[in-house]
């Protein structure tokens, strides 16, 4: 336990000193002025250490840099924002005690010393420190989970597909350390791709922990059923399988699935309440916005199932409501720059297309997640 006194009066830096010896403190450092104690705390240096103190006693009222200015410029630096700082005074100016404890001090104590007052103020002032440093090791833990799960997370998340018959690719753009976007794809059969794409309510840990549930019995489903009518009526299954009666917030998501056949030239899908794809067939714009509400909603939901033929080449991108809320318009006018950009870009390029739709825009602008799947025939 380091606590450090700051007094340019040598008599009260004896008087503090022998009473906190007294109590027990024995780790005391005695400093004269604020710079003696930017010196100590390695403020002048540029390799930033370990703060070698868990407590500062220090006098209002100093020459050249007095208390308060002291105590601001300290607190100002990160790694000293969460020390404590009691000062022991004699001033009895009441504004100038507000400014004090403004400036960012714990407590204060007048002088002359009460050595009852001044052990109650110390004692009190350092269990509230012992909570901060329980509070930030727990947080600093909490951190190192996170980052654990958005590498699960992100492990989940299919490799893109460059094949003779397709290419299949993704841009992922999460708006915070866990997101509740979610894309996957298998070969299901020599010539048929299933793609899906749905975003669960809301972000964070909770939609995190739903969208690895769903995908833990997701490649199964699709690869035993791959039907998109079956399929999500599987998935509104399993959703619904997680709520409960007692809960104020139910969790739901929407989702598009659809599953391309290279050999027929046919692409069959479900929207569910997920903002429409778009499939450029042969040079012509179509919407895939046929399907169902969104999963999760209720046990039972009526499904239809839409089907596109194409002759010669299909592209097709799916997206998140994310990306079309970050062009600053609404879901039905979000479709015509998309759709613009789609037909002015003749290659299988999603990040750049995402580029052109929103040039300039930066990872600070996200409020949502942010994804988009570009799948392209040859």
């Amino acid at each position: 336990m380091n606590i450090v006194i700051v007094d340019d009066n040598q008599t009260n830096l004896v008087i503090i000193e022998k009473i906190l010896r007294k109590a027990g403190y024995d780790n005391l450092v005695l400093l004269s002025s604020a710079k003696e104690l930017y010196h100590f705390l390695g403020m002048d240096s540029k390799e930033a250490g370990e703060v070698p103190v868990d407590l500062i006693l220090m006098d209002l009222m100093m020459p050249e840099i007095d208390g308060v200015e002291a105590c601001r410029t300290v607190l100002k630096q990160e790694r000293l924002r969460d020390l404590p700082i009691i000062f022991v005074t004699a001033m009895g100016d009441s504004y100038k005690m507000a400014e004090a404890l403004d400036a960012g001090a714990l407590d204060y104590v007048m002088k002359p010393i009460n050595k009852v007052e001044l052990l109650a103020r110390i004692r009190s002032t350092l269990r509230l420190k012992h909570e901060k440093d329980l509070r930030k090791e727990r947080d600093k833990r909490i951190q190192n989970e996170l980052a654990l799960a958005k590498q699960v997370q992100r492990s989940m998340l299919s490799s893109p597909i460059h094949d003779q018959a397709v290419d299949i690719s993704a841009v992922y753009e999460p708006s915070s350390e866990l997101a509740g976007d979610l894309y996957a794809w298998y070969q299901i059969a020599p010539n048929r791709y299933a793609v899906i794409l749905l975003d669960m309510m809301g972000h964070g840990i909770s939609s995190s922990l739903v969208c690895m549930y769903m995908y833990a019995g997701l490649k199964d489903t699709i690869m035993e059923v791959s039907d998109p009518k079956a399929v999500m009526d599987e998935l509104n299954w399993r959703m619904n399988q997680l709520q409960m009666s007692d809960r104020l917030i139910n969790y739901y998501f929407t989702a598009i699935y659809l599953v391309l056949d290279t050999e027929k030239q046919t692409i069959h899908y479900v929207n569910a309440g997920h903002p429409a794809g778009v499939a450029m067939v042969d040079g012509q714009a179509v919407m895939l916005d046929k399907g169902c509400c969104a999963l999760g909603f209720f046990e039972r939901i009526d499904i239809v199932q839409d089907e596109i033929s194409y002759d010669r080449q299909a592209r097709i991108i799916l997206f998140t409501d994310g990306l079309v809320e970050s062009l600053g318009v609404e879901h039905e006018n979000g479709m015509v720059p998309i759709v613009s950009r789609l037909q002015e870009q003749a290659e299988h390029d999603p990040v750049s297309l995402v580029q052109n739709l929103q040039p300039g825009a930066g990872r600070d602008d996200l409020k949502d997640d942010r994804c988009l799947v570009m799948i392209s025939t040859k």
